[in-house]
């Protein structure tokens, strides 16, 4: 006699589906026994096939712990056996993190972004010396960097000074001093090399696939 199909619309959903259907089965079953030994040494059993299907993780501290708060998640915490551990709490699995928040900000230079204007807070707060001036000078030339991403000619010291001064509502005055920042050409050069670093970087694809041998043809 040829049984009936069992659709998984049918099922009842897997709590945790990394474990399969059959693990969810056994724990299923593991709520029929009648005696708390029974269960006891059936959950034991449980968790040593689920350590099985995860060998990698055996060396992980708490590895055990972790096991059994999968198994009363996948009991959807209606079991009454005896853990070695606390038991998990339903609530606090199930709770939302906090939102994040997310910066609001809209600067008044898009082309700088906001961790520019982070980074200009940070010089702000510190004392004027040679640590608050070596700062200033990293953040200038990195404006001048993401202006020319915006940008592909060659900008003048002074827009990146008159700039830095908005942002910092006039607390850094670099026009006052007679420093310059890196050139135009020596920036461009460094993001197209760094661009090209990242080109050769990625994956390849393997030889003597489709494309290649497609290529093969064109040439002779």
């Amino acid at each position: 006699m040829i049984s009936s199909l069992e659709y998984n619309t049918e099922r009842n959903q897997l709590n945790i589906p990394e474990y399969g259907r059959h693990i969810q089965k056994l724990v299923e079953h593991c709520k029929t026994l009648e005696t708390k030994e029974e269960r006891n040494r059936m959950a034991n059993a449980i968790i040593g096939v689920m350590g099985n299907l995860n060998p990698h993780l055996r060396d992980v501290a708490d590895f055990q712990h972790k096991l059994w708060d999968q198994f009363f998640i996948i009991a959807d915490f209606d079991l009454d056996v005896d853990s070695p551990y606390p038991l998990p709490n339903k609530e606090d699995l199930q709770a939302r993190p906090p939102r994040m928040p997310y910066p609001q900000k809209k600067p008044r230079y898009r082309f700088y972004g906001n961790n520019i204007q982070s980074m200009i807070d940070v010089a702000c707060s510190w004392e004027k010396g040679e640590k608050r001036d070596a700062l200033t000078f990293i953040i200038a030339n990195h404006m001048k960097k993401s202006f020319l991403n915006w940008n592909k000619d060659s900008v003048d010291d002074a827009v990146i000074f008159k700039h830095l001064y908005e942002l910092s509502d006039g607390q850094i005055n670099m026009a006052a001093k007679d420093e310059d920042l890196l050139e135009s050409k020596d920036l461009i050069y460094r993001n197209t090399n760094t661009k090209r670093n990242n080109n050769n970087n990625r994956p390849r694809s393997k030889k003597g696939g489709r494309n290649n041998n497609n290529n093969r043809r064109r040439r002779n």
